[in-house]
């Protein structure tokens, strides 16, 4: 079966992919390039179709062509494998670097079974995930904007004083902002203005992932997550949409592994060293679930809110989320009071809060399977 596979290896760009492919009837490895096109890829997919004995097998590095090159791939009968690059071996040593070449190495290693796939979603799973992903960009945005209005503020002697920033009263401060100096007041009208459109924007967005999270087939898994102290709708709409298939991970290890919160390590004989995390895989989820583990720093208790979002979910989720509550306190206060820093604590604490999420979604994803059954 494997003398009769031609494997493909494609080195994309925004313009222009550089392939190299291999027919199993040939010695000769072939080399060709074509334009980043729908009408140019279909054609050229086609044409090793016709050569080809066998099975089509084609790969290329996540990047900058997303999914969509592997769909439209897919979709003419062959199969398409997205590449993680930050797991594709590196050869010490090597310092020429062309496209050529890369697809070369790929293509090798690809043959070679030395590559690791990523996961790769499915259109509407792609879609809820950029809807997501915007409304974290358009909090980072209004972030920015609120920065720049206060250092525009302090450089021309405007402090507020009176308490907290962006409350009401902070707001009601901004309106009465004076300025002499007629450009002044154009500058802080103008960043006012983006500030407003910034809020307005966020809040929208805001409601279109609470109404995505509210719909089938998130709806169900969103209340599980919401079980947990800490995670309310926006956050567990996140996490879900940047995962999807929790299943792919055997064990929490895994999991814990592709978010990049394990501590990398490099031992040699007898000497053993732990640095810091690696921060490898997912980082957008590595930070909310950093943000959430701060609040058990603080006793554990079940608020009015908490169990305003636990009505109606199934007893052993609540079980597995009140035994992470009692267990990530304990072990937030264990290591700072042994000498960790604060961070250090919270960061152990996002660890092991990934090790319950796995766990709550592996029992759902079995109940449902034996209901099923």
């Amino acid at each position: 079966m494997e003398n009769t596979i031609t494997y493909v290896a494609m080195d994309t760009h925004k313009k222009e992919h550089k392939i190299a492919l291999h027919y199993p009837d040939k010695e000769v490895i072939e080399n060709l390039s074509i334009n980043n096109t729908a009408s140019d890829i279909s054609k050229m997919v086609k044409k090793i179709l016709k050569k080809a004995p066998g099975e089509v097998r084609f790969c290329y590095e996540a990047g900058v062509c997303g999914f969509d090159l592997k769909r439209k791939i897919e979709s003419l009968g062959c199969k398409c494998a997205v590449i993680a690059p930050t797991l594709t071996p590196v050869k010490p040593g090597e310092r020429i670097k062309t496209d050529r070449r890369d697809a070369l190495k790929l293509l090798a290693m690809f043959k070679a079974g030395l590559l690791t796939e990523v996961y790769a979603p499915e259109p509407d799973q792609e879609a809820a995930r950029e809807l997501c992903r915007l409304h974290q960009t358009a909090r980072v945005n209004l972030m920015r904007i609120h920065h720049q209005l206060l250092k525009f503020l302090t450089r021309h002697g405007c402090i507020y004083a009176e308490g907290d920033h962006w409350t009401q009263k902070h707001l009601r401060w901004l309106r009465s902002v004076e300025f002499a100096e007629p450009l002044l007041k154009d500058v802080f009208d103008s960043y006012y203005t983006e500030m407003q459109h910034c809020m307005q924007r966020l809040d929208s967005l805001a409601r279109q992932v609470v109404q995505l999270a509210e719909s089938e087939p998130y709806k169900k898994i969103v209340g599980l997550l919401q079980c947990f102290h800490g995670i309310k709708t926006l956050t567990a709409i996140s996490v879900i949409t940047e995962i999807f298939n929790f299943g792919r991970f055997a064990n929490p290890r895994d999991l814990m592994s592709y978010l990049g919160l394990t501590p990398s390590e490099s031992s040699s004989g007898e000497k053993q060293k732990k640095g810091s995390i690696t921060k490898s895989g997912n980082k957008r989820v590595r930070r909310l679930l950093t943000e959430v583990s701060w609040h058990y720093r603080h006793p554990y208790h079940i608020s009015k809110e908490l169990k305003r979002r636990r009505k109606g979910q199934p007893q052993w989720a609540i079980d597995i989320a009140d035994r992470a509550g009692h267990r990530l306190r304990k072990r937030y206060w264990y290591l700072v009071n042994h000498g960790k820093m604060p961070c250090k604590a919270i960061t152990a604490v996002a660890r092991e809060l990934v090790g319950f999420i796995w766990s709550v979604m592996r029992e759902y994803q079995t109940r449902k399977m034996d209901k099923a059954a």
